[in-house]
């Protein structure tokens, strides 16, 4: 078996940024590009915040690819900012922009993240995982191209959803999966095994504002701008849910389970997206493949918190040590 390839599908928001961060500091895997995606923020947004993060954490080596600025059935690109994460999609700070480019689409009304990961997925194979962290647009465009393909990638773990608690948008719908249900349907539907890392658990796992001054005190520029970005995430779940210790870590954790499947335990089913009506983003399971002995999607549902925390919290040193 070949070393594992990751490539990360990204709405570059402030938890993405961390889970960016963490997949570089993990030894289980080559992180080969990263692809971008409408959600936290537009797509322009997302390319340039993830330019700008590699650039400041030393990888300037690692591609950035366009993908999907609007979802499946929208005719206009996605312009709706989400203040959980500022009007940059890093708290505000802002970051000094990279002199680099993406990779763009050749043809007009193309798509270089399906591109990118079709190609990495014939080449890789079993050997790739591909972790979508923002809405599951990228993912349902290259089923649609090559789902044969896709079929082949070794692991998809996605975040998003959610089974036992309600939405964090809608009582019924998590925000990635609202910005394009469609997408994510098409994604549950297909037949192609995925791992579902949700609310369920990632309300679980938080980061304390304490955590912060351990970051300041290693005295380099990535450090001193995650300790602001993230600080400004967390003040945010401090106000909106005082009960919990700090932030939520939601893209953190799908990327450290793609890596390491045992952190969590899961529950094998077939889902599915309502489409319409006032539970419309919500994931579900699917009664018409009830009784399936084919279980298509694993969905989180606990995780080991400690072993979790204590993992991301040494990666996350690592990361931001590099001068």
């Amino acid at each position: 078996m070949g070393a594992k390839r990751l490539i990360l599908d990204l709405d570059l928001g402030i938890d993405d940024a961390m889970a960016l961060a963490y997949a570089l500091a993990s030894p289980e895997a080559e992180l080969i590009g990263v692809t971008t995606v409408f959600g936290n923020v537009p797509r322009a947004q997302s390319v340039a915040n993830c330019l700008a993060v590699l650039d400041l954490l030393g990888h300037p080596e690692v591609p950035v690819v366009e993908g999907a600025d609007r979802a499946l059935a929208a005719t206009e690109p996605y312009t709706t900012m989400v203040d959980v994460h500022g009007t940059n999609g890093m708290g505000g700070v802002e970051l000094p922009a990279s002199r680099r480019e993406p990779v763009r689409a050749a043809e007009p009304g193309g798509n270089a993240a399906v591109d990118f990961l079709l190609e990495a997925a014939k080449r890789y194979g079993e050997d790739l995982i591909f972790v979508p962290t923002g809405p599951l647009t990228n993912l349902a465009l290259a089923l649609e191209r090559d789902a044969d393909a896709v079929r082949r990638i070794g692991r998809i773990v996605l975040m998003g959803g959610a089974l036992t608690q309600p939405g964090n948008v809608t009582p019924g719908a998590e925000a990635n999966i609202a910005n394009d249900p469609e997408a994510a349907d098409a994604v549950f539907r297909s037949g192609v095994p995925v791992m579902m890392v949700g609310l369920d658990v990632t309300h679980q796992v938080q980061l304390a504002q304490t955590e912060l001054d351990r970051w300041r005190a290693l005295g380099t520029p990535a450090a001193d701008a995650y300790a602001q970005i993230v600080g400004y995430y967390i003040d945010f779940y401090v106000r909106r849910s005082p009960y919990l210790r700090g932030c939520a870590l939601h893209d953190p954790l799908a990327v450290a389970v793609a890596l390491d499947p045992s952190l969590v335990e899961t529950f094998a089913t077939n889902l599915k997206v309502d489409l319409e009506g006032p539970f419309r983003g919500r994931t579900i399971g699917d009664p018409e493949r009830l009784a399936d002995e084919r279980k298509t999607a694993e969905v989180a549902l606990k995780v080991d918190v400690d072993r979790f925390e204590t993992i991301f919290k040494e990666r996350m040193l690592q990361a931001l040590s590099a001068k």
